[in-house]
């Protein structure tokens, strides 16, 4: 079968999917502006060819091959995933106009640069369990990250009084902080069963080449620990809760692939 095929197809989906997105929130009463359902379907699609393709460039007998590339492909299509199933019952779709560009552009390099000596993590189910949760960590804070740089734009179209085509899409100014939370709360959760479980089933969190994460990612755990302290504390909302939340991401993101990605892409290890 031919992968490379089934990867550009996977990524036009993706393509697709996003511009219905845009289509619909960017659309005015004079253009087509596709239902809610098509979006969400193609998004489907796209992610079902993108599950074969991890099948087959991360599953080895001897675990999964995490490289740069490939981690990266397994978190974004993790990220599209959980957004297209809230997004069933909840309004946040929308978050795709971001994501699925990022989804397609991510299975391409996956697929460009396949790896050459990854070392494959073994079967051991605490470090499989470390993984998952991680991954689904990241995946709900990458999540918050976006609908926060969407409530930053609403926030800014409101104060100045043009509430376009754009805003009018968009789910009322509390839904979407009460969606974003709602994403930075369980996200915080999981990464502290993260770190707890790394802790517990890796031999050395403080290892040379996992100091860096260790590290970040407890401080990215402290930065959005304070943001909801102070949102049930203080009711922390608007710019506060965005500036925080934006800070803790890309904490959090240095923490899961940029040492990965100095190591690999920079130092061939």
């Amino acid at each position: 079968m031919n992968v490379s095929l089934i990867a550009l197809s996977a990524a036009l989906l993706y393509l697709a999917a996003g511009l219905a997105t845009g289509l619909r929130l960017f659309g005015t009463a004079d253009n087509y502006r596709p239902p809610r359902p098509i979006g969400i379907v193609i998004g489907f699609l796209a992610v079902g060819l993108h599950a074969w393709l991890l099948h087959h460039g991360l599953l080895t007998d001897g675990g999964l091959k995490l490289s740069f590339f490939n981690t990266l492909s397994l978190a974004t299509w993790l990220v599209v995933l959980l957004l297209l199933i809230s997004s069933l019952s909840k309004p946040v779709e929308n978050l795709g106009i971001v994501l699925m560009p990022l989804a397609a552009i991510s299975l391409l390099l996956a697929e460009r640069h396949p790896p050459t000596q990854a070392v494959a993590v073994g079967a051991d189910w605490g470090l499989r369990l470390h993984i998952l949760v991680s991954l689904l960590a990241y995946s709900l804070l990458a999540m918050a990250s976006v609908q926060a740089i969407l409530l930053a734009i609403q926030n800014r179209q409101l104060r100045r009084h043009h509430p376009g085509g754009f805003i009018r899409a968009l789910p009322p100014l509390q839904t979407m902080e009460s969606l974003l939370f709602e994403m930075i709360l369980v996200g915080f959760l999981l990464l502290t069963v993260s770190l707890l479980s790394g802790f517990m089933f890796l031999e050395n969190m403080f290892a040379q080449h996992l100091v860096h994460k260790t590290v970040l990612s407890i401080l990215s755990w402290a930065v959005f620990g304070v943001l909801l302290w102070g949102r049930f504390r203080f009711g922390w909302r608007g710019r506060i809760a965005i500036r925080w939340t934006l800070v803790g991401f890309v904490v959090l993101l240095l923490a899961y692939f940029g040492s990965k990605a100095v190591l690999e892409l920079m130092l061939q290890r």
